[in-house]
């Protein structure tokens, strides 16, 4: 699988493979979340292609501290082969190449294969909660 940012002409079929693995939810628009991404200095899409065919997406950025990782998704078809480890590399590359000395990621308690799937690649679970707040 070839790695690269994401491009304006791919921006549909990345919000489309979100759709498909189950990420998006109604309160969060993923075009303006894709977009406000790319926007950004300290934050990007990556794009994981296998021959000419958006196969992974992951969203990495972070704060100068911490990196986060939001909306990991692999086509359906093509779980299982190790497309999502290599996309949490890249991540991880990503963020260790601008001095961000840890990732962090949020995971629904209730994904038990997702949850799986990150203790295998060596994460752990923070004695923290996660708060939040809508604005707006």
């Amino acid at each position: 699988m070839r790695i690269d940012t994401l491009s304006p002409p791919h921006f549909a079929a990345a919000i489309a493979l979100w759709h498909d693995a189950g990420l998006t939810r109604p309160w969060n628009d993923p075009e303006e979340d894709l977009r406000r991404a790319m926007a950004g200095p300290a934050s990007t899409v990556l794009g994981g292609w296998v021959l000419d065919t958006l196969t992974a997406t992951a969203m990495v950025g972070h704060d100068g501290h911490r990196g986060w990782v939001y909306y990991v998704a692999v086509r359906p078809d093509a779980r299982g082969r190790g497309f999502g480890r290599q996309m949490m590399g890249a991540c991880e590359m990503w963020l260790a190449g601008r001095g961000v000395p840890k990732i962090d990621l949020m995971v629904r308690t209730e994904n038990d294969a997702v949850l799986a799937f990150y203790r295998a690649l060596g994460y752990g679970r923070d004695d923290v909660f996660v708060m939040s707040k809508r604005l707006g």
